[in-house]
């Protein structure tokens, strides 16, 4: 009798982990933009859909603002390790330890909103191709909203290059030294955490924004005055996951994360209202204070994206490897 009641017990045992619910994953975001900023939100409504779609099998708690200490520059360190499950990946960070990745496309590479439109899908393509080798898988993209890149100083106006050349200016990525370098700027890499610091101390004097986020960091307050000089080459965000974590899913639920993806891809991927929200951002910048100059002049826009292309060439020569051949895959796609 008490072997089978030991026998029934260990039945039963097993039954009940047969029909218990798998423990839920909770896995941790890592966003370096401010909380503020529009793709904090889609990031905080991708969470919020993953959560819906997996009913609440994965569950995952955005850190915005940089708030785990973990640098964007070191995402392909901290990332593949499993410090989080997900993180913010941006190609424009990664010069120092991914190279070919940082030149698929930089700052200043296409001249025209349509062009960056054009080369979307070919980008999406390579950095699946290139993160796949650093052990990160896409689950998705966010699009960035095309922007202009100003140059807002404080001080005094600047609007002309020869008038940047006097001043110490803040960029966000290797590129863009290299290319300012070449137009007689000294420019520096200040983390946008730092920026507000930065000009209020003096270690630089202006800074490469564009104006439609320059609110999220309070830049009027450290500025006087902006002038647009270029359009970004906005390649689009990588929604990152570890490949350990995303193979520890199930299929139904690596579906369910894609999808969530998909939906953030659907509402940022619309450039209709691209003049619309910047002229809007400089008008609340002006309100605040901050005083809107007329543009860099054509020939000095067009010095500058003629500076940018050769930094692309170097850059993809220097990174070797795959790099080269993203390039002409950008050019091809490009019709150039």
């Amino acid at each position: 009798m008490t072997w089978k009641l030991h026998t029934l017990a260990i039945a039963s045992l097993g039954l009940s982990a047969l029909v218990t619910p798998a423990l839920a994953a909770d896995w941790k975001f890592n966003n370096g933009l401010p909380e503020g900023r529009s793709e904090s939100q889609q990031l905080d409504q991708f969470a919020a859909d993953v959560a819906e779609l997996t009913e609440g099998r994965v569950n995952i708690d955005v850190f915005h603002g940089g708030s785990l200490n973990l640098k964007n520059e070191d995402v392909v360190r901290w990332l593949p390790q499993g410090a989080v499950e997900m993180g913010l990946v941006w190609a424009n960070y990664l010069g120092r330890d991914a190279p070919a990745l940082n030149a698929v496309l930089v700052q200043g590479s296409v001249g025209s909103p349509e062009e960056l439109i054009t080369v979307l899908p070919e980008i999406q393509e390579i950095y699946a191709e290139e993160l796949a080798e650093w052990g990160i898988v896409p689950a998705g993209y966010m699009a960035l909203p095309l922007l202009q890149a100003s140059i807002f100083c404080k001080g005094e106006p600047v609007r002309t290059l020869d008038d940047l050349r006097t001043k110490k200016l803040r960029v966000w990525s290797g590129d863009q030294v290299e290319t300012f370098t070449k137009l007689g700027v000294a420019a520096q890499i200040v983390g946008q955490t730092e920026l507000y610091v930065a000009l209020q101390t003096g270690v630089v004097d202006c800074a490469v924004y564009p104006a439609l986020f320059a609110h999220t960091i309070s830049l009027h307050e450290v500025t006087d005055y902006a002038s647009y000089l270029y359009p970004v080459a906005g390649v689009p965000y990588v929604l990152g996951v570890s490949a350990g974590a995303w193979e520890d899913l199930s299929d139904a639920d690596r579906a369910a994360i894609t999808t969530a993806a998909d939906r953030v891809w659907e509402r940022t991927n619309a450039y209709e209202a691209a003049e619309e929200n910047e002229m809007a951002a400089r008008a609340k910048l002006e309100e605040q204070g901050l005083e809107f100059l007329e543009p860099f002049s054509d020939e000095d826009r067009a010095a500058f994206l003629e500076a940018a292309s050769a930094t692309w060439a170097e850059l993809a020569e220097e990174a070797g490897g795959n790099a080269p051949a993203y390039r002409q895959r950008m050019l091809d796609a490009l019709g150039r």
